[in-house]
């Protein structure tokens, strides 16, 4: 129990303390974690172990109650975060291994937008959890990320793939078709929308609203609402902030991050905009060769196929996916140029490429398809939190 007795400076000056104590404590965590991943290379134990798991938050819940005063929903958030940690730092060991020619302290990555665009975030997220430091390439349109990577001037490209309240990005899944790089990991990145202006200002005021039309679909609901505001489209959500603050007015706004707004001198007038609270969208990592997934980690197939055009022939390319037992995550068709009323079908597998399984499936999917493409095969980093039961 903390001396009330003690000034607010002494107080503070103990926190400090405990902060670099918890500090030093998760450091040490993290280096163990790493001997966990060094013991399964020998065992060729997966990763993840559900029942492990559960039954450390167990235990850990039964001690906070018992000897901390701390409660179960406490204890299970910061575990989560912890163990979500623990399961990357042990994936991107064991994939370091697999792929030696590949481990880099540098990269040069392209995306779409400039400093401050979700794919920017997005692509800062996934490249701090692998340490590597960046060059950044920004780029126009998603064809130029693709050509950029295809022509060697960027090791990598993100793209965003989909979102929980837009859906697909068309244009994205039709490069696809035609690219010859390949998915070599993906990320999820929380989507936060704001209005954002120079100056703090009635809502009622703004006229002309910038932004990607992603996020304009995706705060529909909101911009219903609006009176007599015409949608400006960007290359990006941070050009689009660029641009309400070169513009410098108090009737245009902008929708992006706030966080990012305040790189360019922008506030948020109205959080939280978008029409589900849970937005969230999907981005893939393309690179010209593909990678090799540990067995030991979850993986995640995606192929492009395309049936005859005969009754049946799509649901017999699923029935063999159903009889291996390979789980499907994603099924998008889109049309095929040049070839009318023909679709391309993109299915995404939770499935490693190299298993008996999926080996065996992709045979007999080639025979059953006159077009079939593996686009990558690449570890799942979408950590799910670990179940348990709370009573």
């Amino acid at each position: 129990m903390t001396d009330t007795s003690l000034s607010l400076d002494e107080i503070r000056l103990r926190l400090n303390e405990l902060d670099d104590q918890l500090l030093s404590l998760l450091s040490q965590r993290r280096a163990l974690s790493i001997e966990v991943a060094k013991s399964k290379i020998s065992t060729k134990k997966p990763v993840r172990d559900a029942k492990r798991e559960q039954q450390l938050l167990v235990k850990l819940i039964n001690s906070g109650k018992e000897h901390y005063n701390l409660d179960a929903q406490y204890i299970t958030k910061l575990f989560h975060t912890i163990i979500e940690d623990s399961v990357l730092l042990q994936q991107t060991y064991l994939q370091d291994l697999a792929n030696p020619q590949d481990t880099t302290q540098h990269a040069r990555v392209a995306f779409l937008g400039s400093k401050g665009s979700y794919s920017h975030l997005a692509t800062r997220d996934y490249f701090s959890r692998k340490h590597t430091e960046l060059t950044e390439i920004n780029c126009h349109q998603f064809r130029d990320i693709t050509d950029t990577v295809e022509a060697g001037q960027a090791d990598f490209g993100v793209l965003p793939i989909e979102n929980t309240s837009s859906g697909s990005i068309n244009e994205v899944y039709d490069l696809l078709q035609h690219t010859t790089l390949y998915i070599v990991g993906e990320i999820t990145y929380p989507i936060e929308h704001s209005l954002l202006t120079r100056r703090e200002v009635p809502l009622e005021s703004i006229r002309e609203l910038y932004s990607h039309p992603q996020p304009h679909q995706q705060c529909s609901e909101f911009l219903r609402h609006l009176k007599d505001v015409e949608l400006r489209s960007c290359l990006s959500t941070a050009d689009a902030m660029k641009t309400v603050q070169s513009l410098d007015r108090d009737d245009v706004a902008a929708i992006g991050s706030a966080a990012s707004g305040k790189l360019y001198g922008l506030q948020p007038i109205q959080t939280h905009i978008s029409n589900q609270s849970e937005n969230y969208t999907r981005f893939i990592v393309v690179a010209r060769k593909p990678v090799d997934v540990s067995l030991q980690i979850p993986a995640k197939t995606t192929l492009i196929m395309s049936t005859k055009q005969e009754v049946g022939s799509l649901v017999s390319s699923l029935l063999v996916l159903q009889r291996y037992g390979i789980n499907m995550t994603k099924l998008e068709s889109r049309p095929i140029m040049g070839n009318p009323w023909e679709e391309m079908f993109y299915v995404d597998l939770q499935a490693h490429l190299d298993s008996p399984e999926m080996q065996q499936a992709l045979v007999e999917l080639t025979a059953l398809t006159t077009h079939l493409k593996v686009l990558g095969s690449y570890p799942i980093e979408n950590v799910k939190p670990t179940a348990i039961q709370l009573r």
